[in-house]
């Protein structure tokens, strides 16, 4: 089996790449071998390596720098997976996707499932949800993968931003009115793997349950809580001051309300996402 893994070295990709070694050959080329914005250079890439599965993580995720670079947001977060899809459908293969939360606009008060209206309220979400739409028009056999707050130990996010600014800072003010699920890098390549290897990396078999399942780890909290929870096991003595998002404006609006439901995921494939304090322990011991 051939596996085609863009975006190896960012946080879900590096993880995919130890993941899906088990399962076939991994081929990961490099951003400048693969440069997403090059609808022409996806193509050849494609084409040359012919892999039977095709694993798309890679994605621009600066969501404040999006509001300043839609175009670019939305060549490699629209455009590129679309043809991805087309090539694979070309080939007869599969691809796996990864999208995000910010589809919707966080305006519900119940966690969303793969059925409620996407609504993006920023650029990043309007690119991500073009791509989603893009690979389910292409009628190649696809898993879409939502996702939400994702950190790990590896680029930029969240945990490592805290866990500098704890170790400096003696004082700190945290969005608490922001809701969502944190999601360790690596628990999204575990059961992506799972879920191909219960699927036996087929694509016919992946064709009869394509669709979008949300996949981020389980129970939810804010940002101030998450940040609570960074520093109680790091032991850190910072002080942590909830305040509300209007006092910390940003160039790009974030819904109020990220968390996803993971029914359509367990009915599916049998699987059950880790709760995600256990999994930022299990970050943290690594």
């Amino acid at each position: 089996m051939r596996i085609l893994l863009t975006g190896a070295n960012g946080q879900v990709g590096w993880e995919l790449r130890r993941t899906l070694a088990t399962l076939g050959t991994v081929i990961a080329p490099t951003s400048q071998e693969l440069d997403l914005a090059q609808p022409d250079t996806i193509r050849q890439v494609v084409r040359e390596t012919a892999p039977q599965l095709i694993v798309n993580p890679a994605a621009h995720t600066a969501v404040d720098k999006a509001e300043n670079e839609e175009a670019l947001a939305q060549a490699i977060n629209g455009t590129a997976p679309g043809i991805l899809a087309e090539e694979a459908r070309r080939l007869n293969a599969a691809l796996i996707h990864y999208s995000t939360d910010y589809v919707f606009d966080g305006s519900q008060n119940r966690p969303y499932n793969e059925a409620d209206t996407p609504c993006p309220i920023n650029s990043y979400g309007r690119s991500k949800l073009a791509g989603e739409q893009a690979v389910m028009a292409s009628g190649c056999a696809h898993l879409i993968f939502r996702t939400s707050w994702v950190y790990g130990m590896r680029g930029k996010n969240f945990l490592l931003t805290m866990q500098k600014l704890l170790a400096e800072r003696a004082e700190l003010n945290i969005v608490a009115d922001q809701i969502g699920a944190p999601t360790w890098c690596r628990s999204i390549a575990e059961a992506s793997s799972q879920i191909l290897a219960q699927l036996r990396m087929d694509a016919g078999r992946i064709r009869e349950v394509s669709g979008i399942y949300n996949l981020t780890c389980a129970g939810q909290t804010s940002w101030h809580g998450f940040a609570q929870a960074i520093a109680r096991r790091t032991g850190s003595a910072c002080r942590l001051n909830a305040i509300p998002t209007a006092a910390y404006p940003t160039p790009a609006k974030r819904p109020l309300n990220s968390v996803l439901a993971h029914d359509r995921l367990t009915l599916t494939f049998g699987l059950h996402m880790p709760q995600w304090e256990h999994a930022l322990e299990l970050c943290l011991q690594h």
